[in-house]
């Protein structure tokens, strides 16, 4: 009797161990849904939007001008951002403070990525953190899942003509 609970028990336990590996595998290196908070990606994202972030991109450095990621903040670690990526390392960016009134360019230096919001009037970005390191970004948002009426891939950016010449 106490062996036959000691062994479903135990294969309990094994079953929940494999099944709980397998899940961290596919958020870690697949990909996960993810609620977006904040207006600095407005009209593209709205706060509140669901969207589903895959993470084979970053892992195959595969992240592309115009791609939005959601990354670590590098100014809070526990809490993520997502942002459209303007410039890849070795890019010239033109940078340009809110108030607009102070423009120059930057160079992403190697190993790092330009990131902006959409909105630019309300987002808090490289333009005051600088180019980020590759290693902070999470994944690659690339489909919009909630709310329904916008159900889709996400469109362009609004400020395209922001992106460095190729």
């Amino acid at each position: 009797m106490l062996r036959s609970i000691l062994g479903k028990t135990f294969r309990l336990l094994g079953y929940t161990l494999q099944y709980g590996c397998i899940a961290h595998c596919a958020f870690e290196y697949v990909g996960g849904v993810v609620m977006c908070s904040g207006p600095s990606m407005e009209p593209t994202i709205q706060s509140s939007d669901i969207v589903f972030a895959e993470n084979l991109s970053r892992h195959f450095y595969a992240i592309q001008r115009g791609d939005i990621i959601i990354a670590k903040s590098p100014s809070d670690p526990k809490s993520n951002i997502c942002k459209r990526v303007i410039g890849l390392e070795g890019d010239k960016v033109f940078t340009h403070s809110p108030s607009d009134y102070l423009k120059s360019h930057s160079y992403v230096p190697r190993g790092h990525v330009w990131l902006e919001g959409d909105n630019l009037q309300n987002s808090t970005d490289s333009r005051y953190y600088g180019p980020i390191p590759y290693g902070l970004i999470r994944g690659r948002i690339c489909l919009k899942i909630w709310p329904l009426n916008d159900f889709g891939f996400l469109r362009d950016s609004p400020n395209g003509h922001r992106f460095s010449d190729e």
